[in-house]
């Protein structure tokens, strides 16, 4: 063992076996100590920005930027092989079974996520960089149920989604503090497969979640070189795509690209978490809040604007503005249901194309042909990045636009607190993607909801019938709809569902909501897998 490190799990211990070699774990130690002190400051950095939100500081463009906003001459790096064509792209989490059919899905890319769609306990965790150090080796097939698993000739091209800045990860501790999870993540893929990657004419790709600053994006940038060099790789062999699904990173896509640059492939329309990013940040502004979920779409004033400023940003940089994810699952026992809900796919895809991005994502393997119809009828070369859209004109009040037809539904407000128990319940368990309604739901619809119901409940918001949202009406949706949710997801404990039940009623009585529901959790998970309470930093 390395001196300062210690695995604070025994889980899964052919998967620590495999991983945890001396190498593997000095790499984590150093970058953990080079870069651990910067991740901490700028966490605080997030805190001290929501206080000027507070306060009534609008977010707006940053003034000492405006020199590289307003720069032409400099542009990101070139398509990393693999990558010049992203039409369409699967995601999804870590688990064998899907790595496999994802690989095999027909998409051009596939997203292995070790974030939202993924609940980090530590077998988790670590058997996903198994499975995927086995299909980068081609050596990932297996039997189940009399059924064989083998990967196809020409797979998918692998993208690695790590966990956010703001999530530690317990079960490893460095000098008796918890590593990062983004780091934990992102270096044990490298280490253990960026060669192999190059080897085999692709490389080392991730997709960066939940930023929130241009400096986060620099933290990447650094970590990317000192990760290159200590392996002996050439620089700028990383690719990276910028996930922009929080509302301080819409004003500085720019800045983000920019400190990337010469390893960008790209940002990302994370739609669902921008949404709940948009409640949050604007927690104190009365004025901001919204109606049901569904009528949160991608048409209305705010998510438009942020729409057509990626693809112009990203255009005018000369890398990747991928559009956003289409959850609908086929609805196999109904035609008719499922040609309406594959409908909605058609239209939501000719949106993006025909707004100028270059390719879009996906949940489900049997959507791959719908998606990749739309863009191959409307895209006929690897990308748009000639579309410029110069026509655009987008200010800071287009992306602070809170005017959203809609209104709040008795039907909203409880399925609201039926996904939020579902999802919740299902995360404490250890599954981080479930099918409710025929979409497959991560943690970020998750979030939506928790912070939905502590709007209007902290703002006295009425239902369309004129009734007020109260803390009273919540208590008795949760006590109503909890007893029904093992039914509706597979496998749900009902200790569980009872820690989601809390939980919510909790989250809707504070004075401003949790960051992450992740976080908040996370020590539910930790205490499974035998880690001492004292490295974890959140709980209820």
């Amino acid at each position: 063992m390395i001196k300062g490190v210690k695995i604070q799990s025994k889980a899964a211990p052919q998967a620590q076996a495999e991983l945890f070699t001396d190498g593997a774990l000095e790499f984590l130690a150093a970058l953990h100590r080079t870069f651990e002190s910067t991740r901490q400051s700028l966490l605080v950095a997030r805190e001290e920005a929501q206080r000027r939100y507070d306060s009534g500081v609008s977010l707006d463009f940053a003034p000492e930027t405006a020199n590289i906003r307003a720069e032409p001459s400099w542009h990101c790096a070139p398509p990393a092989p693999g990558l010049e064509d992203r039409r369409v792209e699967i995601t999804g989490p870590t688990d064998r079974k899907m790595v496999i059919n994802a690989l095999n899905s027909g998409a051009k890319t596939f997203m292995a996520d070790f974030e939202d769609s993924s609940s980090p306990t530590f077998a988790n965790m670590i058997n996903g960089q198994i499975n995927l150090r086995d299909a980068i080796r081609r050596n990932v097939d297996f039997e189940s149920n009399g059924k064989q698993y083998k990967l196809s000739a020409q797979p998918a091209v692998l993208i690695v989604r790590p966990r956010g800045w703001h999530l530690d990860e317990p079960r490893v501790t460095i000098d008796n503090a918890p590593i990062s999870g983004s780091i934990f993540d992102f270096a044990l893929f490298f280490y253990h497969n960026a060669k192999e990657l190059v080897k085999a004419g692709r490389g080392p790709y991730f997709y960066l979640p939940k930023m929130e600053h241009y400096l986060e994006a620099r933290l990447w940038n650094d970590i990317f070189l000192f990760s290159q060099s200590y392996i002996g790789m050439p620089h700028n062999t990383i690719r990276a795509t910028v996930l922009i699904e929080t509302l301080p990173a819409a004003f500085q896509m720019e800045e983000i690209l920019f400190e990337l640059r010469n390893h960008s492939s790209g940002l990302n329309c994370g739609r669902w978490d921008y949404i709940f990013s948009f409640i949050k940040k604007r927690r104190a502004d009365r004025g901001a809040v919204l109606p049901d979920r569904k009528d949160v779409t991608m048409t209305v004033g705010f998510m438009d604007a942020y729409v057509k400023l990626l693809i112009q940003t990203c255009h005018k940089r000369k890398v990747a503005a991928m559009g956003g994810m289409s959850a609908q699952i086929p609805i196999k026992d109904d035609a008719e249901a499922n040609e309406v809900a594959m409908a909605k796919v058609r239209a939501d895809k000719l949106r993006e194309v025909t707004a100028g991005h270059d390719g879009t994502w996906i949940a489900h393997p049997l959507i791959n042909q719908i998606a990749r119809q739309i863009f191959d009828e409307n895209m006929l070369g690897p990308n748009q990045y000639h579309v410029l859209r110069q026509d655009v004109k987008v200010a800071a009040a287009d992306l602070l636009n809170t005017k959203v037809p809609g209104q709040i539904t008795e039907d909203g407000v409880r399925e609201n607190v039926s996904t939020s128990l579902a999802y919740t319940s299902a995360w404490i368990g250890g599954n981080g993607c479930i099918p409710l309604n025929y979409l497959m739901e991560d943690a970020a619809t998750a979030e939506i909801t928790r912070v939905q119901l502590w709007q209007w409940v902290h703002y006295g918001a009425r239902l369309d019938n004129g009734l007020p949202i109260t803390l009273e009406y919540i208590d008795s949706l949760v006590k109503e709809l909890a007893p029904g949710i093992k039914k509706i997801v597979a496998g749900v404990k009902e200790e569980n569902v009872d820690v989601a039940a809390e939980y919510l009623k909790a989250q809707v009585r504070k004075q401003w909501p949790s960051e992450f529901l992740t976080s908040d959790l996370m020590p539910y998970l930790a205490i499974a897998d035998g880690v001492d309470p004292k490295y974890q930093k959140s709980a209820l």
